[in-house]
């Protein structure tokens, strides 16, 4: 079994990780610590996209406050996470970048669960949760 596979089956979604992991190119030469630093970068890209549609949504009237609330935890996302996990990793200190990831997940749920009924956004909130957690458990290696 090939690294990648071998990491990603420690993982809360193994095929999601390895598809993550192999859709980019330094995915094949690199350690645990640059698989975490390819997951923290699929964060940041999902969360601009997000950001995106939260925006569009905003735009087209939809609930303007459920929706404020969820730019600002995505807006937490990309300033405080990401960059938080980025350098934590790049810095040998792990445990800081677990915790980034983890308020990630969190910080999503939080953007769901704003809604109280239906979310426009339900499909992107899991799919970033998934990563997030993904990218938590490839972190927690490295402890």
């Amino acid at each position: 079994m090939n690294f990648i596979k071998q990491t990603c089956q420690k993982t809360p979604n193994p095929n999601l990780c390895i598809q993550l992991i192999e859709a980019n190119p330094r995915g094949h030469t690199a350690d645990v610590l640059g698989l975490a630093l390819i997951l923290v970068d699929v964060i940041k890209a999902r969360a601009n996209e997000v950001s995106n549609i939260i925006n569009k949504l905003i735009k087209e009237g939809g609930n303007k406050e459920a929706l404020s609330s969820c730019a600002n935890k995505y807006k937490a996302i990309l300033v405080a996470d990401v960059s938080q996990a980025t350098q934590a990793l790049q810095f040998g200190n792990p445990k800081f970048g677990e915790d980034a990831t983890s308020d990630s997940a969190v910080e999503v749920t939080s953007c769901e669960e704003g809604f109280g009924e239906k979310s426009p956004l339900t499909l992107e909130n899991n799919s970033m949760r998934d990563v997030a957690n993904v990218t938590r458990a490839i972190i927690r290696l490295l402890l």
